[in-house]
């Protein structure tokens, strides 16, 4: 006697939960469409968001160095994300001589006017695997102190999964190529993304341990 009521009440629930999906699909202009998105959002039970997270931790700068980033002040992320590239890598202490041979070759104008590039930028200790009598001798010749400079730089925003397998035309005219995952990425095969995805007002950095010279 109680199995047809049983059935009835159990078509009747499952309706229930089948209709707001329903309606979901069909429009968004009703107040009760929107409810049931938000719980389904809530949930985690939706493509899109089940998608985001990983996108929203790729935002995020990544890697080793990261931690030597100041926490507060004009050379932390927050501080670096205000200024453009040039100024914004004056406050890392890590990028000293980064900044001194981009003072010397002439290009802080360029990059921090520059509009949606991507630095490769070296580190004090990138720079000190090269011989001081080869790196005084570059660092005097301006030609070729551009020349390797602007082999640094991309004419556009790069994002972590682009690097994963990239090939990317520099300023230099010349090419560089990427290679990695999961916040593991080298920089042709001899340099390594020790903390990547750094925000500037107008570009995005990834610092490197190697200097990377032109082909």
């Amino acid at each position: 006697m109680n199995t047809p009521r049983f059935r009835r009440t159990a078509v009747a629930v499952a309706a229930a939960a089948v209709l707001p999906f329903a309606l979901a699909a069909c429009s968004s202009d009703s107040g009760s469409d929107t409810a049931s998105g938000s719980q389904a959002a809530a949930d985690g039970t939706t493509p899109s968001s089940a998608g985001s997270m990983p996108a929203a931790a790729m935002d995020q700068p990544f890697g080793p160095a990261c931690a030597g980033v100041p926490k507060e002040g004009a050379g932390s992320f927050d501080g670096m994300a205000k200024d453009p590239v040039a100024t914004a890598a004056s406050n890392n202490p890590a990028l000293s001589t980064l900044v001194t041979a981009v003072k010397k070759a002439g290009l802080v104008d360029t990059l921090n006017n520059a509009k949606g590039i991507t630095v490769f930028a070296p580190t004090n200790d990138a720079f000190a695997k090269i011989p001081k009598a080869d790196l005084d001798k570059v660092l005097a010749d301006k030609a070729t102190l551009t020349k390797i400079l602007t082999y640094h730089v991309v004419g556009q925003s790069i994002t972590p999964k682009q690097l994963e397998n990239g090939s990317f035309d520099t300023l230099e005219k010349g090419k560089i190529t990427t290679a990695g995952s999961d916040g593991s990425y080298k920089v042709n095969d001899t340099s390594n993304v020790v903390c990547g995805n750094v925000p500037t007002a107008n570009a995005t950095v990834y610092i490197v341990d190697t200097v990377l010279m032109p082909k």
